[in-house]
């Protein structure tokens, strides 16, 4: 493994066809505190992590304005504003009432007003991906993304996308509007979304795995991806960082943490090369993982 830590070497993927960024992101989900909920601990360490992401190539970085609520976006615009050469992809939809709650609401009005209030904390007059954190269940679908595509029009969001979400209601969106990403809970021993990864490289739509660095009973010594790291000289979650880059060009990991030194650490499982033997034992060993955890 080469010791230049860049995430170029995770390749490029263009984001609405016309916004190119670095594959391996950063999720700005941990620069928060405990439950996701407040400030960090170390709120200076913190601001360091966001401030070295630029010289590690990381151009991409998803964040929310339900991430403590408002911590995340006001720590990401104290550290790297006015943004040069980066891609913040902010999400809404999502409330907080205390540590580890998450409630959706998907009024057209707090949607509005959600986008609203994340341009002005990070203090931008365009948001360049907006994303839907969750379809509201108690909202008609059709109101939630008419008022998305209306502020689109209004260029208040350049590109949109979605989260947690399937093949229908992804192709339900795109009747309103282009859906640029789609960011779900996958891994190498979550597959739930296997059908929606394969829609989203089909339909060029970058997508977007939350949890990305999970290997349930895999990160254990003596498994296949233990053994695998050891002979890359890697830790198994860059191993398992890697399998993830490997499965689809259009796959946009985006590990998040709020120490520098763990960066580094995801950072340079972009320059990890798996053999095509390599990656086929870790799938096999992940699906295995993942049909004993459903049945």
């Amino acid at each position: 493994m080469t010791t230049n830590i860049n995430a170029s070497a995770s390749g490029t993927f263009n984001i609405g066809g016309d916004i190119t960024v670095n594959r391996l992101g950063f999720g700005a989900m941990r620069v928060t505190g405990e439950g996701v909920w407040g400030e960090p601990k170390d709120r200076t360490e913190a601001i360091r992590t966001l401030k070295k992401l630029p010289e590690l190539g990381v151009n991409f970085i998803d964040t929310a304005d339900a991430y403590g609520p408002e911590t995340s976006e006001n720590l990401l615009m104290e550290a790297l504003h006015p943004f040069k050469g980066l891609l913040i992809a902010t999400k809404g939809g999502l409330t907080r009432s205390g540590p580890g709650v998450w409630a959706p609401v998907g009024r057209p009005e707090y949607l509005r007003q959600a986008v609203a209030l994340s341009l002005r904390r990070l203090k931008v007059e365009q948001i360049d991906l907006w994303q839907l954190h969750r379809i509201d269940p108690k909202v008609p679908r059709d109101e939630q993304f008419g008022v998305i595509r209306d502020m689109q029009k209004e260029g208040l969001i350049r590109h949109v996308g979605l989260s947690e979400v399937n093949v229908a209601e992804i192709e339900a969106a795109r009747k309103f509007f282009p859906v640029a990403t789609v960011q779900n809970h996958y891994n190498l021993v979550h597959r739930v979304h296997e059908d929606v990864l394969d829609y989203c490289a089909k339909n060029n739509i970058g997508f977007i795995p939350w949890f990305p660095l999970a290997a349930g009973e895999l990160a254990k010594s003596g498994s296949v991806l233990d053994k695998t790291a050891q002979k890359l000289g890697a830790t198994p979650s860059q191993a398992a960082l890697a399998w993830v880059l490997k499965r689809s060009p259009a796959m946009l990991p985006i590990p998040g943490t709020g120490k520098a030194k763990h960066l580094e650490e995801n950072v340079a499982a972009a320059s990890i090369k798996l053999t095509d033997a390599d990656f086929s034992a870790l799938d096999e060993a992940g699906r295995k993982e993942f049909r004993a955890r459903a049945a």
